[in-house]
């Protein structure tokens, strides 16, 4: 049998499927808000990380530089992705209100986090 360009293309999704999330980073950075409006809580990474996550991704970034990710912080584990800020360099991680609860977190506070890319 000869592979098709549609074998081919079923094998490249399933790759890309399977190795989601396999790729895993830890840091603790300090929790800050946004000042504008609706003011997200977000910890940025740290920049010879997101450089090294760039360098490696920039490739699978999809619009305003966001990568699909999963996080881990104290128990709570969520699918999330992580944004690049240009001006700060660096990627920032996004913390929803839910899992601040849940773990306690607040402004200012530090946290551990592994991400998945």
């Amino acid at each position: 049998m000869i592979p098709t360009i549609l074998d081919y293309s079923a094998k490249m999704f399933f790759l890309c499927m399977y190795m989601k999330g396999t790729i895993q980073y830890e840091f603790s950075a300090e929790v800050w808000r946004y000042p504008g409006p609706g003011g997200w809580f977000f910890v940025s990474l740290p920049q010879k990380m997101a450089m090294e996550i760039r360098d490696s991704l920039k490739w699978q970034e999809a619009g305003w530089g966001r990568l699909s990710a999963w996080a881990k912080i104290g128990a709570s584990r969520w699918e999330t992705a992580i944004w690049f800020d240009a001006k700060q360099q660096t990627y920032l991680l996004p913390l929803k209100a839910e899992i601040r609860k849940k773990e306690n977190i607040e402004q200012l506070a530090v946290v551990g986090v592994v991400l998945y890319l």
